[in-house]
Parts: C-alpha cells; structure tokens; sequence
C-alpha cells in the first residue's frame, strides 16, 4: 500500500496504520513520505473495515522527530524544491487533518517541529511518559503557516503557543498534557495496550455517529467562514436515517453490544 518504504501502512483488523519508518534518523520526514502519506489515507477511506486510523513512528526512540535537515541540500535548495516540498507538505496535512476517520496519534519519544504539527491534525494525542515535545523554528530562522499556529493556539491557547514557539525548548509528556498538547500520557510499558483498547473501543462504536461529530467540530472551529450548517445537519440526518440507528436502539432495548456497519 506504501509507494516508499519510509512509510509503512498495515492494516490490524478494524485499525490502519500509518508508520514514520525512518528510526534512524528518529523518524525524520522527507519528500517521499510526504508524498506517501495521501496514498495511504485514500487506502484506508475506502476500506470499511478500517473504523480508526493510528499515526506513529518506527522504533522506540521518536514518533517523528522534524525534518529530515539531511535532505535540504538535494531537496530544498532551490526556490523551485522549496515551493515543492511545501505543497506536498501542506497536501499530506491537509488529507491527514480531513480523514474522515477517527485518527490517533501514538507517541513516544521525540515530537518535534513538523512532527508535533502531524500529531496535531490528529484528533487523540496518546503519549508515553517518555514523550518530548517542541518546535525548534526559532532556533532555525524558519516561520510557520497561520493554518498550523490556529491549529496549535486553539488547542493549548495562544499563551502557551507562544511559550512554544518563542523558547524553542522541549516539553516533557507531563508539561505537554498539562498545556493540553496530548489528550492522555501513560507509562512507557502500556502504551501499546493503551492505544490498543482505545482502538477497540472506537471501533465498536457507530461510524455515521463519530464522522458527524467530527465534522461539525471541525466546521465550528474552522479559520475562516461561517459553519456549513445545512451539511452538518444532512450529516445528522444520515445518522437518524441509517440502519445503524436502528441496531443501536434495538440493542439498547434487547441489552446486548450493537453491532454496527457504518451505513
């Protein structure tokens, strides 16, 4: 399913993986897992079996640790390459943050720079203990697009989004869940069975259900415009006019674990 090795893409039962496979360099991205990493979301969208997508980096040593600098002198070194690598940057975050999936961002060890940015177009952030985030840009002359900073501000407030960007230094998994960077921080040792029962747990819920609740978040929170309500509320009537609304009420009724299909 990957068109780089760099990428790796497993589907688990109702779970598609997308792995950062770079441990080497910590996971650091490159032209060709940017590229790789629409393909694969379109893979996993067009798999019903797939209920929750998990983002996560190969080894134990870092989910994605930035980019890889290595690269910037083959890749980025003319007008022409930077303009490249910044739309197929911008495209790999844009289809990451409009999967219509529940996404989860596994975490352990290093979270930095462009990393910490893909972790934040996933809508759960799971990190173990272990976890460091930060973003170095000030350290390196670089600046970052409106689109990431809302995204950032209007998870941890503009206060902390400054104290990231302004000091550059890294963040523990205890500061980062205090700010609200990641959604829960658990030990090293249990992050696999953590995110392995979130993953059921999601899986088992109503597709229809979690899509338009995503939607309608991601329409109200949105940088610019005002909210499609008439498309949220089709979304709402899709779920009202599906065959999993009625699973769910007749299992509710007959106390037993709906089965649902996602239509």
């Amino acid at each position: 399913m990957s068109p780089t090795p760099n990428m790796i893409a497993e589907k688990v039962g109702p779970v598609g993986r997308l792995v950062f496979n770079k441990p080497q360099k910590h996971n650091a991205t490159s032209t060709d897992m940017w590229e790789a990493i629409p393909v694969i979301l379109d893979e996993f969208e067009r798999d019903p079996e797939i209920r929750v997508v998990v983002v996560t980096g190969a080894g134990d040593k870092a989910f994605v640790s930035g980019a890889d600098i290595s690269e910037f002198e083959k890749a980025r070194n003319t007008p022409e390459q930077v303009a490249y690598y910044d739309k197929i940057g911008e495209m790999a975050n844009k289809r990451l943050n409009r999967c219509s999936k529940p996404t989860i961002a596994r975490i352990r060890g290093y979270c930095i720079g462009g990393g910490l940015a893909v972790s934040l177009l996933c809508d759960i952030r799971i990190a173990s203990e272990n976890s460091r985030f930060g973003v170095p840009a000030a350290r390196l002359g670089l600046g970052y697009r409106a689109s990431g900073l809302k995204i950032l501000a209007d998870l941890v407030g503009p206060s902390h989004a400054k104290e990231i960007f302004f000091t550059a230094r890294h963040f523990n998994a205890q500061e980062a869940f205090g700010m609200g960077l990641v959604t829960r921080v658990v030990p090293d040792a249990e992050l696999d069975s953590y995110v392995e029962n979130y993953c059921r747990m999601i899986g088992e819920n109503a597709p229809l259900t979690m899509h338009a609740a995503k939607r309608t978040i991601e329409e109200l929170t949105r940088l610019d415009g005002e909210p499609d309500f008439a498309r949220l509320n089709g979304l709402v009537k899709q779920c009202f006019d599906s065959e999993d609304y009625i699973e769910g009420r007749t299992a509710f009724m007959e106390k037993r674990k709906p089965v649902f299909k996602g239509r």
